[in-house]
């Protein structure tokens, strides 16, 4: 017999039939960059700006964060953005796409060419100048909107080619941010540095020891956001380290899961009658909470953190970042101006000719050096499609 919906389920249908599209992740950025670009070239766009730097402050004891809402945007939810992307990778890692040497070396190999090649096309534009000293800012890839329109892309774009251009993202973001602390940040406290070492190898030991409580991950994971944050480097490498600290193994096997689910629902059925309300049962009750608790034996810290993140990630955090990132303020721009000078023809050429032409050519040599191989079903005209997707720099 089917059972009548609530009248909450019927009125959330059509969001939760939205929510659970591919594309819908990346359909809100999209409409998220388009307000923020309007926002901003509006009569109202004071507001827009005023809104971003607004201050939110957190006391406790000596430690004061006092950040902008752009800062807490950007060095905050997105340290969870590249968590849940950094899990991702890690499960593709171990059981998916990336789970040779020669598969995991083809991503590698293109955000070495993404990076190199993005920042000579800068340096060949702006020779001779004060702003040749930039070469680094067109290196980095802009992962949230690469993410955005693969969703969108769907099913069309293969698994493989999806797993390639995320873990480039996350490779090539990693070198920039590495780039930014060696050569363009003044202060980098080594004390704070060190206290981030030392949790991260508080996590490892976590791991080794088999603790799979996401409580105690959560923890320091919040310490190392904090230490990294208070170094002076870009906060969100803390997302990815984390991740890759996270257990991949559940507290019991499939057999044994198996074997408890079937006797705890045995034993379910034998202490009650068909349609009974279980809240009169309390063997039943006991009986639930068992299958509950084994439930999430069965799956493992990295699952229960990328499917409790993921909507969050999809669905809150991305399309914030577009709106307080995307609102570029064209009103009284000299657009003749812009076009001619050399750091923006040097930043235009390095992410889009740069980006393509670097991440290409690095892939084609790694694979013909057999250091690495062409995922299932990706042909090099789709790698070359990958490198164009990877020079996106809007933000």
């Amino acid at each position: 017999m089917t059972r009548k919906k609530e009248p909450i389920e019927v009125l959330l249908k059509p969001i939760n039939d939205f929510l659970h599209k591919e594309a819908s992740g990346g359909i809100l950025l999209i409409i998220f960059t388009v307000v923020a670009l309007a926002w901003a070239n509006s009569p109202w766009s004071d507001s827009y700006h005023d809104l971003w730097h607004t201050y939110l402050s957190i006391n406790a004891g000596d430690l004061a964060l006092n950040l902008s809402l752009h800062h807490w945007i950007n060095d905050g939810l997105m340290v969870i953005f590249f968590f849940v992307v950094g899990l991702e990778i890690k499960r593709e890692l171990l059981v998916g796409e990336l789970s040779s040497f020669k598969k995991a070396s083809l991503p590698v190999a293109g955000a070495i060419g993404g990076m190199l090649v993005p920042a000579l096309f800068y340096v060949f534009f702006t020779s001779g100048t004060e702003a040749a000293n930039g070469w680094g800012v067109p290196m980095a890839t802009d992962i949230a909107f690469v993410i955005g329109i693969l969703a969108i892309l769907g099913s069309r774009v293969p698994l493989g080619l999806k797993v390639f251009v995320v873990s480039l993202a996350i490779a090539d973001d990693i070198g920039a941010v590495m780039v930014i602390a060696i050569f363009y940040t003044s202060h980098i406290s080594m004390s704070a540095l060190l206290a981030a070492a030392v949790i991260l190898v508080l996590l490892v030991i976590m791991n080794k020891l088999g603790v799979k409580s996401l409580i105690i991950y959560s923890i320091l994971g919040l310490l190392l956001w904090l230490a990294v944050l208070q170094s002076g480097i870009h906060a969100t490498i803390a997302g990815v380290l984390l991740a890759f600290t996270i257990p991949a193994k559940a507290r019991i096997n499939t057999k044994r899961f198996s074997e408890k689910i079937k006797d705890l629902l045995d034993k379910f059925d034998s202490v009650g009658e068909h349609g009974e309300n279980v809240l009169t049962n309390e063997s039943r009750q006991t009986n639930v909470m068992a299958i509950e608790a084994n439930c999430e034996k069965i799956l493992t810290p990295l699952q229960r953190f990328e499917h409790g993140l993921h909507p969050w990630s999809s669905f809150l955090i991305m399309p914030l970042f577009a709106l307080a990132n995307a609102g570029v303020t064209l009103k009284g721009m000299d657009l003749g101006a812009a076009l001619t000078s050399s750091v923006n023809i040097g930043i235009i050429a390095g992410l889009f000719l740069g980006k393509q032409l670097g991440i290409f050519a690095f892939a084609w040599l790694a694979v013909k050096v057999k250091l690495a191989s062409l995922p299932e079903g990706v042909s090099w005209t789709k790698i070359y499609g990958a490198g164009i997707l990877a020079g996106i720099g809007f933000t």
